[in-house]
């Protein structure tokens, strides 16, 4: 009888496994890169009120929105380190909760973290 020959269905089958998987492992590679790179992105090291927060909200919150700047009557005034120390928790409340800045785009994730880095380090006027 005549012997059956498998060869090709194995080289099918195994091309199509390789595909499979390499298909599977880029994705997955390109996703876990996406993520590292977002989060190597976000430096909060070296954050601190002089370099970095006071430098957000005079853009987002006194200049940008118009709101707590001095000229902003009947709001409250954020020029000050007191002012944003003694509000620190109010103000990241509304900004996580997209109450803030108002009539702007909400901060993104990273501003975020940054605020929140320096308030959770103890607010330090450095």
């Amino acid at each position: 009888m005549f012997k059956q020959d498998n060869t090709g269905k194995r080289i099918k089958a195994t091309l199509l496994f390789i595909g499979v998987v390499s298909a599977f492992t880029i994705g997955c590679t390109n996703r876990n890169r996406q993520e590292i790179m977002a989060t190597n992105m976000c430096d909060t090291t070296l954050t601190t009120y002089s370099a970095i927060v006071s430098n957000i909200i005079t853009t987002k919150c006194n200049d940008q929105s118009g709101c707590h700047g001095s000229a902003s009557p009947g709001s409250v005034s954020l020029q000050s380190y007191q002012n944003v120390k003694d509000r620190i928790t109010d103000i990241l409340d509304r900004i996580k909760s997209g109450n803030m800045p108002k009539s702007n785009p909400n901060l993104d994730d990273c501003t975020i973290l940054k605020i929140e880095t320096w308030a959770n380090k103890g607010a330090i006027n450095n």
